[in-house]
């Protein structure tokens, strides 16, 4: 099979994976006590996979002697597979910061889990990315898309449910 046809597999399996995470975060009922909790919680996993980027580089920094003293990682080799990933990875966290906590407002009575559900996919979808990148181009093709298409889903489903609200008035 060609490249571009397993990488359009591992986006549409990634889509697929997005409406699977937007649905069973919609049905996760969770004791909602105050949403502040909630949404910061959303964030600890794909913190702790950010974590696990940062200290795998540190890593490799230390054992590469080129690397230990600044220089940029030679192309081709893990460490900069590994900065790529953390580069994208900064990219969709700021991206899913800027979005999940108004959508968590927007949807507040669609169910908190929704935004539980983005983060644990998220981390889950990252470590995949992470995986692909050193293995192969679908495996990377699904972790980005299982990564971004959730978040452009729970920002389009907060506009939806906001022009709803607005329109009700």
């Amino acid at each position: 099979m060609r490249k571009r046809v397993k990488i359009a597999i591992g986006m549409g399996a990634g889509a697929i994976w997005s409406l699977f995470l937007l649905w069973v975060g919609g049905e996760l009922n969770l004791p909602v006590f105050s949403l502040v909790p909630i949404v910061f919680s959303a964030f600890l996993a794909p913190g702790v996979v950010m974590l696990l980027m940062v200290g795998r580089l540190a890593q490799r920094r230390f054992f590469d002697d080129a690397a230990i003293d600044g220089l940029p990682f030679e192309q081709g080799q893990g460490g900069a597979l590994d900065q790529r990933v953390l580069s994208n990875t900064v990219e969709q966290l700021i991206l899913a910061l800027c979005i999940w906590p108004a959508a968590a407002v927007i949807l507040q009575g669609d169910g908190p889990g929704v935004i539980v559900a983005l983060g644990l996919g998220f981390a889950f979808a990252r470590v995949v990315f992470w995986v692909g990148y050193h293995l192969s181009p679908p495996l990377r093709a699904f972790g980005f898309a299982a990564t971004f298409y959730p978040t452009v889903g729970v920002a389009a489903w907060a506009f939806w449910r906001l022009i709803a609200k607005l329109s009700a008035v």
